[in-house]
């Protein structure tokens, strides 16, 4: 069976103008048995159409906060930097790449980025409007746990690991507030925020707003999480 072919939304530097990855999205799929491919950041429609029918899947993956704009609310002061070549291209591609039912994978950003687009919102800081007890943005180095998140029954992360708790890294400022209509979570964090969601209406489609991606090489559980979604690609 020939390997899948996984498309990665690129990471964006406004100062030098240019498209980077960090290699913990490249390696997960390698090491989970596809082949990664970073796309550009192009933004018509014909060509995003294109690209929802040409690969076997997607990974929207973490960045800066997203437009609030795309949740219907005003940016506050306390939201961080937005990224505008992200925030036009990501929503159409996410839209074909769900009209063509192909695999997604939604990390941190891509997550937040997961629920905005279905209708749901976002905190725009945790500390300002959640005031969490986990420690949900740790200092570096990101590849060891910070909290750990309780797993909902009967979730295709349950079926993933069987397990009732998972601990996981955490990076972020920003998290799921409203869940959307369509999402289904599958872990939340202690102090009760969506750590992990499901589109049960699709093939694939899952977000974590955890990173796997700096992690999996020292946790067999989140290499689980990269072979799980490559494995779905292939079907």
């Amino acid at each position: 069976m020939n390997k899948p072919v996984i498309a990665i939304v690129p990471l964006y530097d406004e100062e030098r103008d240019s498209l980077w990855m960090l290699p913990g999205y490249m390696d997960g799929v390698i090491e989970a048995g596809g082949i990664p491919v970073m796309l550009s950041l192009v933004n018509d429609d014909v060509s995003l159409k294109e690209t929802a029918h040409y690969f076997d899947g997607f990974i929207f993956a973490g960045g800066e906060d997203l437009n609030p704009a795309i949740y219907h609310q005003e940016k506050a002061e306390y939201c961080g930097k937005l990224n505008q070549k992200r925030d036009e291209m990501e929503p159409k591609l996410l839209k074909y790449v769900l009209e063509a039912d192909k695999s997604v994978l939604g990390i941190c950003r891509g997550i937040q980025l997961l629920n905005a687009c279905l209708g749901g919102t976002l905190y725009q800081d945790l500390d300002q409007q959640f005031h969490p007890t986990c420690i949900h943005r740790q200092p570096a180095p990101y590849d060891h746990p910070s909290h750990q998140v309780k797993i909902v029954e009967n979730t295709p992360l349950k079926d993933i690991l069987n397990q009732e708790t998972l601990m996981v890294n955490s990076c972020h400022h920003q998290a799921i507030c409203q869940l959307a209509p369509a999402l289904k979570p599958m872990a939340y964090s202690d102090d009760g925020l969506v750590e992990a969601v499901y589109l049960p209406d699709k093939k694939y489609v899952i977000g974590y707003q955890w990173h796997p991606e700096m992690i999996y090489k020292k946790s067999d559980d989140h290499l689980k999480l990269f072979k799980d979604f490559v494995d779905n690609c292939k079907k």
